[in-house]
């Protein structure tokens, strides 16, 4: 059994690659977009901070993966997992199942990529519709959340994702 934690910028191709997995390996995908955008949609947004929405979101994410790796389930948490609690957590809660941890970083390091692809998605609530500075985007993109003492897979995926899904089924299955 493995709880795999994906990382990356909103755009670097997370939920695109979480879906190819999905397809190879039996695993239960949690998507932060989803259950984030499903509570901002629930709640008149005027009224709820985005960053506590942000907070309530990635608790019922956990709350999921402690459900399904309790049933002997592999889970993908597709997230951007840019805070060092997330990582914690995800060490934990594997930890506390027994399931082999999993890193896996989509990187794109392009700005004028990350915004072409924001712009070209269909969005849902939570997600950003293009980054605004690319300060910004370099710093955000620089300060991932990395488990300190576990192998990471850092996938570049600026190539169409046939290229380099077997090389991320290896990682999993090592």
């Amino acid at each position: 059994m493995f709880f795999i934690q994906m990382s990356g910028f909103p755009g670097s191709g997370k939920s695109t690659l979480a879906l190819e997995i999905a397809k190879r390996i039996d695993c239960i995908i949690i998507d932060h977009d989803i259950i984030k955008s499903a509570l901002l949609n629930s709640l008149d947004e005027s009224h709820i901070d985005g960053k506590l929405a942000g907070e309530i979101s990635y608790n019922i994410d956990f709350s999921l993966v402690d459900f399904y790796l309790a049933q002997g389930k592999n889970v993908i948490l597709d997230s951007p997992c840019l805070y060092e609690e997330m990582v914690e957590k995800g060490i934990d809660i594997s930890s506390k199942y027994n399931a082999d941890y999993k890193y896996i970083e989509c990187y794109v390091s392009d700005f004028v990529e990350i915004n072409n692809r924001l712009k070209k998605r269909v969005r849902k609530i939570s997600q950003i519709s293009e980054v605004h500075s690319e300060d910004i985007f370099l710093t955000t993109l620089n300060n991932s959340k990395k488990p300190p003492d576990k192998k990471c897979f850092i996938v570049h995926t600026t190539d169409p994702v046939h290229t380099y899904i077997e090389d991320v089924i290896a990682y999993i299955n090592y």
